[in-house]
This record gives C-alpha cells, structure tokens and sequence, in this order.
C-alpha cells in the first residue's frame, strides 16, 4: 500500500519530470507510447507534458474498500486519494525505486524526533485550505487519525498502526464515543500549524507512517462516521463533483487549492473519472486504446497478456516489473485443523508452486515465492525452508506430516476475490495440488470491494465457514521489512473486521522482534530482525509463499507523465496523469 532517503523538495517539479529517458506527449499519441520502449516508464516518465485539459478515466472491475483516506487499505486508493487528500508526507514521483523517495506533502518538512524517536513534531505549511475556501489546521490532522485508528467498530478497512502505537492508545474510545474537545491527550496541537506526536515506544520509520492518508485532514464538524464517503471534503489539487456507491466517482479541479502550498501536484486535467464494476477484459480493451487506465494496477488479463507479447509493437508500450509485493496463500490458524503446525506444513510441501505461477500468466507476473519478504523489501535473505524439485511440490513429505498430525484427509475451504480472474485460477492450481495428497478444498469466491469487511477479513466469518486456506496479495505499507511485515504477522494487528492478519497469528516472539525491529537505529541490525521474523514464520508455516508478484501494465496511449512506482507496487503513479493533445 500503500513506502529511501529524503529529499529536499525543491527537487521536485515540472523540470524533474524531464529526465533522461523519458518522451514527450506529442511524438507518442498514436502508439502507445511504444517508441519510448517496454520498461520504460519503469526508468523514467513516459510522455512527459505539463498540457492542461481533458479527462483521466480511471476504470475497476469491482468497488474500491472506501475512497475515504481514512478507511481505506488498498494500495490503489493510497495512490489516488492523494489527488483530493494531502497527508503529512508522501511519495515523490519517480520511476522505480526512486518512487520509493519520501517527502513533505501537507508538512513543511520532515518530522523532527525527540526523545529517542518517542516524540515527533510536524509543522504544517502556511496558507492551507480545503475546497471550501476554509483553512486546514494540525486539529483536523489530529481528528483524522482518531477517526480512522480508534473507531474501528465505525471505520475498520485501514491499518491501525496509531492504535497500536501512540501513548495511551488502548485507553481512547475514538471521538464518536468520546465527546471530549481533548481527543486522543498523546496528540498535541499547540498551535494550528503543529502537530506532536507521542509514541509508547521508539519508532524509527515513523515518517513513513504518516505518509498514510489517515493523515490526510478531516475536519470535524463535515464528519459523517462511515458515510464521510458521500462527501469528503478535498484537500489536494482535486474535488468530488458527483459520487455513486458502486457505479462511479467524478472528481474536478479544486479551485481553493494553491500550487504555491503544493510543489508536487500539477493539476493537469480538467476532470477525472473513476468508473466502477467495470468487466476486466473491456478494461484491457479500454486501455489498449489509450482511453483509460487499470485503476487496480493489476496488470492485463491472462487472454490480453498473450495478445500483448506476441505483438512487437504492443509489447514495447508495457511496463513489467516487481512492485515489493507477495502472493501468498494464509493458513488460517483458528480453523482445525491447522491448529497443528504439522497440518499447515503438509499443505507446504503439498503445492506445486510452478503450477499457481503458470496460473497468473507465467515467470513474467512473478518468480515462485519461498520466503515471506520479497527480494525488493529490505530484510529479504534467500531461503527456502519447504524446498521440493523444481518446486513442483512434494508430495510424499506432505503425506509424512499429514500422518504426523494426525490425519489421513483434511476437508476445507479456500477463498479468492471473484473479480480476479488470476487468483482464482491460482486457487484452482492449488485445489489441485492439495487434492493429491488427501486435502480436499473447496473454492468460495467473493467479492474484491467487501473481502475484508464481510468474508476473509472477519475471523469470524472464516472459522464458521471453515475457510482454512485464504489467497491474499500483499504489498509494504512502505519500503521496511516493518512496513511489509507488521500488519500480516502481529498478533496486536488482528482485528475483527477489515483484518489482513489472515493467518490470526499471534506468536509472542513474532510480536517481540517487531517492536525490537522499530526501536532500533541501526538499519542493518534492523534488517536483520526482519530476516529472523522472516525465518520464524516459515518455521511456523503460517502462510504459504506462492510468487514474488510482477505486474504487466499496458500503457495508454492518449495520456501523460506515466511512471511506474515503486511506492505503489509498480502501478503508474496518479498523482500527475495528463491527457495527450490529440
């Protein structure tokens, strides 16, 4: 979701979209911008324009969790909310890793810690202002993070890193409980241009946890618990016109906002529309006519894919490349019998993994997975602790620990999104894999928008319905094993609804190595605390590595300042999409 080293704002702007490599709009409007070459907004901006005017259509083969910042946990939606929703800090734009470059966005610089990383302070920049013509204040900042961390029975799809985290957190009711003008005390707002936070232990990567949109503002008195959605009061460069629950979302400039508070915004086009429940495969069509973008970043459909390579011209306008992503399969470890470890090793060593990867469209959508960090994630170390010949499976030490728990069969359920053509047949490929060995999966398909509030992210749910085995694609909330890690393996990250800890792993010493990770200043000691976490995980066999994802994007045509990020699993980056004169 939503991701080293700083760098000083002044850097960024119209000039740093012009870098070695790149290609202007006007000589690529015909051809999908295939002169710049496959992969090449994967090292630079592709069609590079400052050109206002038009309409960015942005298209979904499903709904989106929520477009409130605030509760909202799919990297696609961290990535466009910052068109109408400034948090503290965010990415700069960049091709690849140098995505991956956190700076200011609503604060005027970096946090400033004290107390060996337990305090941190952020001033804000001057002049501020919503689409109202109203002035954004560290309050609506502090009211933010309330909303979103500690109402979790109100707004539950976002991580709970603040809960978890401030001074005093597990006391807080949140502000629709608690009534009082005071909030959250571990949040201080001296002034309306600062804001303080205070932590119950030392957090190194803590600017990276405000360049979540939790931070984005909110103010107060326009809060509408779980329907702020209809009306969400815009802090960046754009404003909802029109919104319909499942059908579409229309976004137009706002004209409160002020380019001199915002060095990284451009505010090109003149409308941006988001169109939902879209059919996968008429999203292909849509964008290989240069009409629209994926707005998932998923890359093509399987069917498209084979169209795309096999065609010159077609192959060199996509981007492929890693995005610090993971496909992985969770074994749930409240619903027997994979209580016993010896019961989740047997479906480790029972899934051909070659057989999922040819599943999601071959070694170009990823390399088969053997450890929980990807090799772009710091804290990655070779391993491979349930290896088996060409990772094919195998299938007699995965009769060996069958015996060793106890059992001859095992008759379970797995789950998978039903708008993910791919997952689905990857579900199929290791429905088949178990079935050799005697675990007999069953396949329940549910819907993207609602797969964690209502089905796989509701423990309940799951050990109801026997939903064992969960498919599950995970990207770092920001470039650390810490970013990748915590919110799939704390036990403190397991939540009643809206949960990405799918496993419901809850391993005290797991628990312990993440704090430790946080806390600590040195990066390679810090990393290589990830790398133990890593091993004791697989050791645990709470969670089945199957790909390290790759994405294959087409690139449309007809728009602008295209550039593949890092920070948001290798997706186009929204935050200055143009339209190409034509």
């Amino acid at each position: 979701m939503r991701r080293s080293a700083l760098a000083a704002i002044a850097a960024i702007g119209s000039a740093s979209l012009l870098v070695a490599g790149c290609s202007k709009a006007d000589d690529n409007k015909d051809n999908n911008g295939s002169s710049a070459g496959a992969n090449a907004a994967t090292k630079g901006v592709v069609n590079a324009s400052d050109k206002k005017g038009g309409t960015v259509t942005y298209e979904l083969s499903d709904v989106p969790d929520s477009f409130d910042p605030g509760n909202t946990y799919y990297a696609y939606m961290y990535n466009l909310s910052r068109l109408y929703a400034r948090p503290l800090m965010t990415f700069q734009p960049g091709a690849g890793e140098k995505g991956n470059t956190l700076v200011p966005d609503l604060a005027a610089s970096k946090g400033v810690p004290s107390d060996g990383g337990k305090t941190w302070t952020y001033k804000l920049r001057s002049g501020l202002k919503y689409e109202d013509g109203s002035p954004i204040t560290s309050k609506d900042v502090k009211y933010a993070v309330e909303r979103s961390n500690f109402a979790r029975d109100v707004l539950s799809l976002g991580p709970n890193y603040f809960q978890q985290f401030m001074a005093k957190g597990d006391k807080y009711k949140g502000p629709y409980k608690d009534k009082s003008a005071k909030g959250l005390s571990s949040i201080e707002t001296p002034d309306d241009g600062t804001i303080v936070f205070h932590l119950n232990q030392a957090f190194q990567e803590f600017d990276y946890l405000v360049a979540a949109p939790q931070t984005a503002p909110v103010p107060q008195s326009k809060d509408k618990g779980v329907d702020y959605v209809k009306h969400i009061v815009s802090s960046g460069s754009y404003k909802f016109q029109s919104y319909e629950d499942g059908k579409q979302a229309v976004l137009v400039r706002n004209e409160n906002w002020d380019a001199k508070t915002d060095p990284l915004r451009k505010q090109l086009p003149d409308k941006i529309v988001v169109k939902l429940k879209v059919n996968p495969e008429t999203i292909d069509q849509d964008v290989l006519a240069g009409d629209a973008i994926d707005l998932a970043g998923a890359g093509v459909q399987a069917s498209t894919q084979a169209k795309v390579l096999t065609d010159t011209a077609k192959k060199a306008g996509t981007d492929n490349t890693y995005g610090g992503r993971l496909v992985y399969m969770a074994i749930n470890t409240k619903v027997k019998p994979f209580d016993k470890v010896e019961c989740r090793k047997a479906v480790q060593y029972a899934i051909d993994k070659v057989s999922v990867q040819t599943a999601e469209g071959g070694p170009i959508r990823g390399d088969v997975a053997s450890t929980v960090l990807p090799p772009d994630i710091p804290g990655y170390e070779k391993s491979d602790v349930y290896a088996s010949s060409g990772s094919k499976g195998d299938a007699a030490k995965a009769k060996e620990q069958l015996k060793a728990c106890g059992k001859s069969s095992i008759s379970t359920n797995i789950s998978a999104r039903s708008d993910r053509p791919q997952e689905i047949d990857a579900a199929t490929a290791i429905i088949n894999s178990l079935k050799k060995v005697g675990i007999n999966a069953s396949l329940k398909q549910f819907p993207s928008g609602k797969y964690f509030t209502d089905y796989a992210g509701v423990p309940k749910f799951t050990e109801k319905q026997n939903v064992g085995l969960i498919m599950m694609q995970w990207g770092a909330d920001w470039p650390s094993g810490y970013g990748f890690l915590q919110q799939i393996l704390n036990g403190k990250a397991i939540s009643q609804s809206g949960n990405t800890n799918l496993s419901q792993y809850d391993n005290k010493d797991v628990n312990s190595l993440l704090g430790k990770a946080i806390g600590t200043q040195d990066d390679t000691e810090r990393n290589s605390l990830y790398t133990q976490i890593d091993k004791k995980t697989m050791d645990d066999a709470v969670l089945v590595p199957l790909t390290y994802f790759k994405v294959l994007l087409a690139r449309p045509q007809n728009y602008t300042n295209l550039v593949s990020t890092a920070a948001f699993s290798g997706q186009y980056d929204y935050l200055n999409i143009g339209v190409a004169s034509k």
